[in-house]
């Protein structure tokens, strides 16, 4: 029988260029002595060009891609109506909201030696930016923001789905709609595909709250979305945008050397995030109804793109809906900044039962990213093509663990099939096989690959300087991480440098070569995702964490929306229990204003709340309407300023308060992630102890 390493080694490596980078660059070849010069024209001072590695990795990525299939070209431009002549969208407080100027250049030439050209032609693609028609009566704005917004013509006005991520660009939007299609009629429905902001940041662009809840203008949801909508971005709200930073290259220029879109789409708007509260729910797996005098079949997919999601069938135009779960793309399993992993199996099922329930009759797809597609026979080869993508990488990943590959080793050994590598709406432009393999493992078998060398591991730092000892010191390193990179073993090099990086976070010509490795491991990916994590962190070494303070832009709606014992847990985990070792109490906390009570109590250093009971007799009773708790939840007065004008109510010990706000800390936005990186003259804004202080809500 085989021994588990034999298995490995016997299976053939990937053909992602991720996996190309990983064995073809170990070729021998010369070592050079030299330190590559920096690139004139770079972004940054110290950025290099790309090594004829990396060159001969992306020519021979070209030469394996399906570039003679050109219908997504076609697709992408069937149904232009009219073009957006500005390239820039003003945010109403004064700064630019949306530049699509800045991937002009991206149509400039048919190649970059930098850039991976299954990437490019995506980039390429996402540069569509205008109004189309998708058939009459559905048409969509696309390239306005990350995804896309579209109109389906109702019987009184027009009923829109997934109103983007800012009010700016859904107003635009919306104001290129009605010049050219539009006829001067209302909006007559919202509807919300999913929880992520990408699909409801918008809304207030297009409609008053006040009409919503009047019942003139519904909104409509998949069942628990508000629920699911805050409590993914709060708890681990703070790390989640400090990692945004890599995933979604925050910090880098678009360039050819940097940024050249998400894959998704190219970018976030920056913009004015709101929401406004769905006034019906979809709660049934399927559901039929009317919208505005439109039929509409819904289809609930719980548990797939999104922890909340929904697609939606209009069988009188045939037009099907898939909302996030089919994309131009592999989508995220694991996503790199962070969220509970999906589950691929039950996204396929979904994907399966959308074909046989709508798929074999409809006459076009589209959804909130991308473009559409037209004819049963494209639509079915979509469906069927994204569905086997998720099952395979579930089954396939399992398959391979279940005979010993590890979450270690999974990446190496995993391949996409090959019929499914020829498709390119199968190619990993949002997800990656890489990152997505390694989440299958980690959702069914956790972190661990089972050797208990790696149960309870060192920190990184405090292993780090071992390493350096035993091979010799920094200069040992330096020259033989140097000699390895001069040979285009980037995976290798970064493996040793990286320990000097760790052992020693102010050597910046450590810092330096691990940077230049980055960077060519960065230039070779065709993953956006992939690609901008390596560059940030070049970025990162090369420069430091950037200073200045860090734009507030989470939403007042966004605050209103989260619940009281979202809120509770947000402080047990604001808080720091070395601070509370020894402190003992019990709070009983009333909002009169919609009825609710939580038993709060501090024991074991820990902060646990519970809703709908009451301590017989607690420490400290805090009354205060839940309408007023938010404007301290929001920052705008502290609990101390609201309980001393009496808009709260305290019977017992008040100063349990001051006591338990002793213990809260501040979550640093831009916390080091990369050693010798964060200034030390950095102060971290200071939060009221019992403000919310959620993070802007994240587009996916």
């Amino acid at each position: 029988m085989s021994t588990r390493r034999q298995f490995i080694q016997s299976v053939p490596a990937v053909g992602t260029a991720f996996a190309v980078a990983g064995h073809l660059v170990l070729n021998e070849s010369p070592a050079q002595a030299q330190e590559p010069a920096p690139l004139k024209g770079h972004f940054h001072p110290k950025g290099k060009a790309p090594s004829k590695f990396t060159l001969d990795v992306l020519k021979q990525a070209k030469a394996n891609l399906p570039f003679a299939d050109k219908r997504d070209f076609e697709e992408q431009q069937r149904g232009l109506i009219a073009a957006m002549k500005d390239l820039k969208i003003m945010a109403d407080a004064g700064h630019v909201a949306w530049d699509m100027e800045r991937f002009q250049f991206l149509n400039e030439r048919t190649e970059f030696d930098s850039i991976h050209p299954s990437l490019l032609r995506q980039s390429v693609l996402n540069n569509n930016y205008g109004l189309y028609e998708v058939i009459p009566g559905i048409y969509q704005v696309r390239g306005f923001d990350l995804s896309d917004i579209s109109f389906v013509r109702g019987k009184t006005g027009w009923i829109v789905f997934d109103p983007l991520v800012t009010a700016e660009t859904a107003r635009a939007a919306w104001k290129l709609f009605q010049e050219h299609v539009g006829e001067g009629l209302p909006v007559s429905a919202i509807i919300y595909s999913h929880t992520h902001v990408d699909h409801w940041g918008g809304v207030r662009g297009i409609v008053h709250e006040a009409d919503v809840r009047s019942g003139r203008i519904p909104v409509i949801a998949p069942i628990d979305f508000m629920e699911h909508t805050i409590s993914e971005n709060v708890y681990a709200g703070n790390a989640m945008n400090r990692r945004l930073f890599y995933q979604y290259g925050l910090l880098l220029p678009a360039s050819p050397h940097g940024y050249v879109g998400q894959g998704l789409g190219q970018a976030v708007s920056a913009g004015a995030t709101g929401l406004i509260a769905p006034s019906r729910y979809v709660e049934a797996a399927i559901e039929e109804f009317e919208v505005d005098g439109v039929k509409m079949i819904f289809q609930n997919t719980p548990n797939t793109e999104a922890p909340r999601e929904m697609n939606t069938y209009i069988p009188e135009m045939k037009a099907l809906w898939m909302a996030e779960n089919v994309i131009a793309s592999l989508h995220n399993i694991y996503t790199l900044r962070g969220a509970p992993v999906r589950d691929p199996l039950n996204w396929s099922k979904y994907i399966s039962q959308a074909l046989y329930r709508f798929g074999l009759e409809a006459e076009v797809l589209f959804a909130s990213h991308h473009w559409p597609r037209w004819g049963n026979d494209r639509v079915q080869e979509v469906l069927r093509g994204q569905r086997d993508l998720y099952a395979n990488m579930n089954n396939q990943v399992l398959h391979l663990a279940n005979q010993g590959v590890t979450i270690n080793q999974i990446h190496n050994v995993y391949e996409v099939p090959k019929g499914l590598q020829a498709k390119w709406f199968c190619r990993g432009y949002h997800g990656s096989p890489e990152h997505n393999s390694r989440g299958v493992i980690q959702r069914y078998l956790g972190f661990w690959d089972c050797n208990p060398t790696t149960l309870i591991p060192l920190s990184p730092g405090d292993s780090a300087p071992l390493y350096v000892e035993m091979m010799g010191g920094a200069k040992k390193i330096i020259a033989r991480g140097r000699k390895l990179h001069n040979q285009g073993k980037y995976l290798l090099a970064q493996e040793i440098v990286n320990k000097l990086v760790q052992a020693e976070p102010q050597n910046q010509a450590a810092k330096d070569l691990l940077a230049d490795i980055f960077e060519q491991i960065g230039y070779q990916q065709e993953n956006p995702g992939l690609r901008n994590s390596f560059l940030a962190g070049a970025y990162e070494l090369r420069t430091g964490i950037p200073q200045g303070e860090t734009a507030d832009s989470s939403s007042p709606d966004v605050i209103r929306a989260m619940s009281t014992e979202l809120f509770l847990n947000f402080l047990g985990i604001r808080m720091d229990s070395r601070k509370a070792e020894g402190m003992r109490f019990t709070i009983n906390l009333i909002t009169p204003d919609n009825g609710e009570k939580f038993l709060i109590e501090m024991e074991n250093a820990t902060l646990t709340n519970i809703a709908g009971f009451q301590a017989k007799s607690p420490n400290l009773t805090l009354t205060i309407n839940r309408s007023d708790l938010e404007r301290t939840m929001a920052g705008a007065k502290t609990l101390e300023a609201q309980i001393a004008d009496g808009t709260a109510k305290v019977e017992g010990d008040a100063g349990i308060l001051k006591q338990l706000a002793s213990t809260f800390v501040d979550f640093d936005p831009r916390f080091e992630i990369m050693p010798g990186t964060k200034s030390r003259t950095l102060e971290v804004v200071t939060a009221d102890p019992y403000e919310a202080v959620p993070r802007p809500n994240i587009a996916e």
